[in-house]
């Protein structure tokens, strides 16, 4: 069966402005549920916003990948008002897609995992017309006449007692064809309900909220280290290898500074059988240069979305996010610098970054940071 996920986007939003191009962990919020996405069973996924900023990213960034279309949305179908079945019915009926299920994912919520999209589309394949993601949460509920509705106040259940509430977390719908052109709705007929974890039932309706999800979303992805070998470093380039300055003339970039002793470091670690990559959101051809002459093959510029590019690699590889060791400085590197098995981060780096990395190093970028983290390498895997 033929599976498309839709994401609708609008490029106003009032509440936090340009939230879905705001970057959560130095991803853009919406990139979350898109690389969720891509590494879901879901054939082709399709982004339809009025944004043309988005379009142009998701056109650009994702070259590596052909599963997921950019696709410009109706300005008037782009208002506050404007349902997301209405969003739908133009695609469906504009677009023409061919699909046998469309699973309908919501780019404000960042916690969606290819998991939890895989897992209604099981539903699906065990007969359900239709599957939703929900979240039990164990809170009491009352009317507005102030009678309490699921629950006896003079006999309170303790929370291990209590069976909870099914609460709808609006991050994953999906349904099948016949289903959707009967009641152009995101389910109905037989339901299949998939539970999400509780931190997935927060809204992104203000800045407050924002710095708590993002707080939720970095622990959960530490939570998931694992104490295993490193086999692979991957290393940002501007303020790791250089010192994050350019020298430009009037043609353009003209000079980077680089230490040769992380070179021989390098050299060093991969006559150890950990193989080096290099991920960097700049297109330079200095870059290209100095990663050709350390024999650095896996080079990858250019890179905006950093975490999704690497959940590709690792997936290709056969490896896990705890195999890999990651070295970063800025805000874009974040969703890796937390989701790495180990993490480093130059002693001249970001604040925020230093907060979430693994290793502050005790040298600064183009100074020896990249040689002090081989020789961490080193050290670490004469454990196994």
């Amino acid at each position: 069966m033929k599976t498309i996920g839709f994401i609708p986007l609008r490029a106003g939003s009032k509440g936090i402005p340009g939230k879905n191009k705001k970057k959560m962990l130095g991803r853009p919020l919406f990139c979350w549920s898109l690389g969720a996405a891509i590494a879901s069973q879901l054939d082709e996924v399709y982004v339809y916003t009025d944004d043309s900023d988005i379009l142009d990213f998701v056109k650009r960034e994702y070259h590596w990948t052909d599963k997921i279309k950019a696709v410009k949305r109706l300005s008037s179908n782009a208002t506050d008002t404007a349902s997301t079945e209405s969003a739908m019915i133009d695609f469906i009926r504009d677009e023409d897609p061919d699909f046998d299920i469309i699973c309908l994912l919501q780019a404000t919520s960042p916690f969606t995992t290819a998991v939890d999209i895989n897992a209604c589309l099981q539903e699906i394949k065990n007969g359900k017309h239709s599957a939703m993601t929900v979240v039990n949460t164990h809170r009491f509920t009352w009317s507005s006449n102030g009678e309490p509705q699921n629950y006896d106040v003079f006999n309170r259940p303790r929370r291990q007692d209590f069976e909870g509430l099914l609460i709808e977390n609006g991050a994953v719908y999906v349904t099948v064809k016949e289903k959707w052109f009967e009641t152009k709705n995101r389910v109905s007929g037989e339901i299949g309900l998939v539970h999400m974890h509780e931190d997935s039932l927060t809204e992104i309706d203000s800045k407050s909220d924002w710095d708590v999800v993002e707080l939720l979303l970095s622990r959960k992805l530490k939570q998931n280290k694992q104490t295993q070998p490193i086999t692979h470093l991957v290393l940002d380039v501007d303020g790791v290898f250089t010192d994050g300055c350019v020298y430009y003339d009037s043609q353009g970039e003209l000079m980077k500074k680089f230490d040769m002793r992380d070179g021989m470091g390098l050299e060093i670690l991969r006559q150890n059988e950990v193989e080096v990559m290099v991920m960097t959101s700049e297109d330079s051809d200095i870059v290209a240069s100095r990663m050709k002459k350390l024999k650095i093959e896996n080079t990858y510029l250019g890179v905006k979305d950093k975490y999704s590019l690497l959940s590709r690699i690792a997936s290709d590889k056969g490896i896990a996010f705890s195999n890999i060791a990651y070295v970063g400085d800025d805000v874009n590197d974040l969703a890796n610098i937390c989701a790495a098995g180990w993490s480093f981060t130059p002693h001249n780096a970001t604040r925020e970054v230093k907060s979430h990395a693994d290793v502050t190093l005790s040298n600064d970028s183009a100074s020896g940071a990249i040689r002090e983290v081989c020789e961490f390498i080193m050290r670490y895997n004469n454990r196994f």
